[in-house]
């Protein structure tokens, strides 16, 4: 006998399902002519007007696996958009991981070090941090200081219906709902894991007139979300009075909605599930409705309405789940 404590078995790894496969329906855009930009950051647009108005910016690929904003910028650099005022600027942000987006493995290519999404506070941007997507953001950062009106084009992995999300300004939601499409803002604090690029800076100081949204405009990899973020990118630019493009503005927006968030539900266990398929923009009608499971925790809903927004049907631990949402109009 050597006295010596029995070794203790190592506990077992948690076990995530794994992803189903998904169908990508669309083909990615070639983007070689864009690469240089022309602003000194690659995959970085801008153009001039002589009238003087806004810096706009709509950016996309924020995400590298999500086509769809690459698939509209692609069209609006090969059209040869200009401003009738200000200046506008197109841009292409993780093109390192978007290089290696495989359609037989459409969700390995969001990101390669870290979510580029993750990354806009000050304290990150300006530590010792080093990742593929931190060297972007530095790059980057500059030209979005210049910034007074920011879109984000995203897309969605699990089935939800088309939304903007704005942010918790009022003036975030003022360009939600003048922008007018799709019809659902949601006003939310962002992520736990880091802050968003709509959450940068003076985007989200309310006394600052620079203001960000960003628009999930449907599933990934299906032409419906690029005709929805064609149709958000116009109605921005006509609401600026830079470009008149795509089908003229609806005279009433009464169909629009906004919600508030009022619980982020961020998986604490590798074992979080939902009791059934929902899909985002569900409304449960009754408080306290049990909703998921986080292991041995009960996930229900806290008040009446609740509206889910984006459910993640596989979560993984320390990330966004879902949100909970209460309409606020």
């Amino acid at each position: 006998m050597t006295g010596q404590p029995a070794a203790q078995p190592e506990p077992e790894p948690e076990r995530v399902a794994p992803l189903p496969l998904f169908e990508v329906n669309l083909t990615a855009p070639d983007l070689t002519p864009w690469l240089a930009g022309n602003t000194g950051i690659p995959g970085y647009h801008s153009f001039a007007s002589e009238a003087a108005g806004p810096h706009v910016a709509v950016v996309a690929l924020t995400h590298g696996n999500e086509l769809t904003g690459a698939i509209v910028l692609d069209r609006l650099l090969r059209q040869g958009i200009r401003p009738k005022r200000g200046r506008l600027t197109l841009g292409f942000n993780n093109l390192a991981a978007f290089a290696r987006f495989d359609p037989a493995q459409p969700t390995a290519s969001r990101f390669l070090d870290e979510d580029f999404n993750r990354l806009w506070d000050f304290t990150v941007l300006e530590g010792p941090g080093q990742s593929s997507e931190l060297e972007r953001a530095r790059r980057i950062r500059p030209l979005i200081d210049s910034v007074d009106v920011l879109l984000d084009l995203h897309s969605m992995l699990w089935p939800s219906d088309p939304l903007i999300l704005s942010g918790m300004t009022a003036k975030g939601r003022n360009l939600a709902r003048s922008i007018g499409t799709p019809v659902l803002a949601i006003a939310d604090h962002g992520h736990v894991s880091g802050r968003r690029l709509i959450d940068y800076g003076r985007f989200a100081i309310e006394t600052a007139a620079p203001v960000a949204n960003l628009v999930e405009a449907g599933r990934h990899w299906e032409p419906a979300t690029v005709i929805q973020a064609e149709a958000t990118v116009a109605a921005l630019l006509r609401h600026v009075g830079m470009v008149d493009i795509g089908p003229a503005a609806s005279a009433s927006n009464s169909a629009w909605r906004s919600a508030e968030v009022t619980v982020v539900v961020t998986a604490a266990t590798a074992g979080f599930a939902f009791v059934r398929q929902f899909e985002g923009g569900e409304i449960v009608p009754e408080r306290n409705t049990l909703i998921a499971m986080d292991g041995t925790t009960e996930i229900r809903t806290p008040h009446d309405d609740c509206l889910l927004v984006m459910p993640s049907l596989r979560p993984s631990r320390g990330h966004t789940a879902v949100r909970l949402a209460r309409f606020v109009n």
